[in-house]
């Protein structure tokens, strides 16, 4: 076993790396520059914490993200990891006692933020203590095309060049031409060793339903989820608001988080959600990037996010733990319009903005797909995939049907009204509905008056959304949103192009119930060991993930430990947590008061001479008792 297997598994309690991890982990050590593209989820700060552990010197941990750095800091500390954090969030004795540690040589990893690289004396600070790898999390945030664009990030290529030391690159989320600039920017023009590990989450159901009532449609998603700890992301603050209210009126424990809220508030509802199972959050898309939360089950979205990447970071904050976890993401007209407006109105160069039309467009995409989710979202990414049995569509196959010809009378509705009217309007017109407004503009004398009869409004609306999603139609910025045709859609409207919808109306199909976590047999136990992590979590004062997280506890109700030897087996038992906590754990399964152990036996739980030992205590105690249980000839101790 290499030493950092051995690490792996008495340090974090793992006996074996996930997928993909082991290449990335041993290039890291042996100081080749990296850039590992992982999905959310996939492990990777254990990337660049397992190497710090294996070189000499201290790895710098660039993270943009207080919370996450003080969560990661802490659960390190808790494995027996000697890590600190230098943040404008410290205590000055905390600052103070980071100093130290790294005076006396005593810490392997220093989380600093970005920008604190832009301070008088960071780099100086940084030689003086040996810095050996400089470890970025968050890569994508150098990317000046990003919406998490980070000018200090800029910084770090002028640090390493300084340091001379290599880098390690870290992101969930870039593309082909991001992932060229992460390596132009940190890596000084020298070719990293690039490892891209794949974007699919199997354990995530994926579902979109259009609006239809969508405060209810939340509500009964989260009333079937009651009792997880779940985000519903809203377009503005005003509807976070709205929405938190609804839920907590509706017995739920939540909350609103958007920028527009005090920092002081912020940050209790950080510290609510990670420490209490349960709650959920209402938030804009503020929320989610700095929570080191493993055990989110669920993530839901009242309105459409802006594109396909927000939607998959979004979704990747849901069951990073490897449990399932679900989705559901509600979308409409008005979202779409919303979308199209913000990206026309906004102030970029025409290039960028209509890269950011194409991103909208395949999330549309997904949102209108016809079979498998998971095989479109991965195809955006260049993924082949094969239908993946866990989203909406291969649970229920949408009825597809031949849309052309109505979507012909849509467009040719839209041309013969001058490109100036919405979609109300122009439904009046195809179902021959007389309004004021039809007979004012002498609309119910067009040829494509009433063509539309046979079509139900309701399906209509449908369609118009559908149109839309499939970017044939645009709403105008410059008109108010009036509906134009593109020139996708032009080989339809002459007879070229055949064009497949759904017939799904506006009625969302209801997703089952929420799959349990454990067997009905287990849940008992798994209630009985949640309760028993959450007390320790509060007397620790740390979220509860860092005791254990949801999937050990899981691992602990499937296979019932009975000693610390097996204890030592279980996924995410390092050594430190074993010795501190084996005990109490097997109690709560075995149902009894905890034994006291002596503390040499638990720090040898899993570990050959825990065999020894026991072999040991036993000859101790014939020895104690003498031949025939009482004579006393020799005292010993388990010391």
């Amino acid at each position: 076993m290499s030493r950092a297997e051995a690490l792996l598994a008495s340090v974090f309690g793992f006996s074996a790396f996930r997928p993909g991890q082991e290449e990335i982990v041993r290039s890291v050590i042996a100081g080749r520059d990296t850039l590992a593209i992982m999905p959310t989820g996939g492990g990777k700060s254990l990337c660049f914490q397992l190497p710090a552990l294996c070189r000499d010197g201290v790895t710098v941990v660039i993270s943009p993200l207080i919370a996450l750095m003080r969560d990661q800091v802490r659960a390190l500390t808790e494995a027996g990891v000697a890590a600190g954090a230098l943040t404008s969030g410290n205590t000055d004795e905390e600052t103070e006692a980071v100093f130290k540690a790294l005076d006396e040589g005593a810490l392997k990893l220093l989380y600093i933020a970005p920008e604190r690289l832009a301070a008088a004396g960071s780099q100086a600070m940084l030689k003086r203590i040996g810095v050996s790898l400089i470890a970025v999390d968050e890569a994508h945030c150098v990317s000046q095309w990003g919406h998490d664009f980070r000018p200090d990030y800029l910084r770090i290529g002028d640090l390493r060049a300084a340091l001379g030391v290599p880098v390690a690159a870290f992101t969930a989320t870039a593309d082909a031409e991001t992932r060229d600039e992460i390596a132009r920017r940190l890596f000084g023009g020298r070719e990293p060793a690039v490892f891209l590990r794949g974007f699919d989450r199997p354990n995530i159901h994926l579902a979109f339903a259009p609006k239809d009532n969508p405060r209810r449609q939340i509500l009964d998603f989260a009333a079937a989820r009651r009792g997880q700890s779940g985000i519903v992301y809203c377009a503005t603050r005003a509807r976070t608001e709205t929405f938190a209210a609804a839920l907590a009126e509706a017995g739920h424990a939540a909350c609103a988080y958007h920028g527009g809220i005090e920092a002081d508030d912020r940050r209790l509802v950080e510290t609510r959600f990670q420490r209490e199972d349960g709650l959920i959050v209402v938030a804009t898309v503020a929320f989610g990037m700095g929570i080191d939360k493993p055990d989110i089950r669920w993530v839901a979205h009242a309105d459409l996010p802006k594109s396909i990447e927000s939607y998959y970071q979004e979704i990747g904050r849901a069951g990073r733990d490897g449990a399932p976890a679900e989705t559901l993401t509600l979308f409409g007209a008005d979202d779409i319009r919303l979308r199209r407006t913000q990206i026309d109105e906004s102030a970029a160069p025409a290039e960028r903005r209509d890269a950011d039309h194409g991103r909208l467009n395949a999330l549309l995409g997904l949102a209108e797909a016809l079979d498998c989710r998971r095989v479109t979202l991965l195809g955006y990414f260049g993924e082949s995939a094969t239908p993946c049995g866990n989203c909406d569509l291969c649970d229920s196959p949408p009825e597809v049907i031949d849309g052309t010809d109505a979507v012909r009378k849509a467009l040719s509705a839209i041309l013969r009204t001058g490109e100036c009217f919405g979609a109300g309007h122009l439904i009046d017109i195809l179902t021959g509905t007389v309004t004021d407004k039809v007979r004012q503009r002498g609309h119910d004398r067009l040829p494509t008056f009433g063509v539309g009869r046979d079509i139900p409004k309701a399906e209509w609306q449908g369609l118009f959304r559908q149109m839309m999603g499939r970017d044939l139609i645009r709403p105008d910025p410059e008109r108010h949103g009036a509906l134009r045709m593109t020139e996708t859609a032009r080989p339809v409207l002459k007879g070229e192009a055949k064009v497949a919808l759904r017939r799904d109306g506006m009625q969302a199909k209801p997703r089952p119930l929420a799959r349990a976590l454990v067997s009905d047999d287990d849940a008992p136990l798994m209630a009985r060991l949640k309760a028993t992590r959450r007390a320790l979590a509060e007397a620790a004062n740390v979220p509860a993930y860092v005791i254990f997280p949801d999937r050990t506890l899981i691992e602990m109700a499937e296979t019932r430990p009975t000693s610390l030897d097996t204890m030592a087996r279980v996924s995410g038992v390092g050594a430190k947590k074993l010795e501190r906590y084996g005990a109490t754990f097997l109690a709560v399964i075995a149902g009894v008061p905890a034994d006291e152990l002596h503390p040499g036996r638990r720090r040898l739980a899993g570990r050959p001479g825990a065999s020894v030992f026991d072999r040991l205590q036993a000859a101790q105690a014939d020895l104690a008792r003498g031949a025939d249980g009482t004579l006393k000839p020799m005292s010993c101790t388990a010391a």
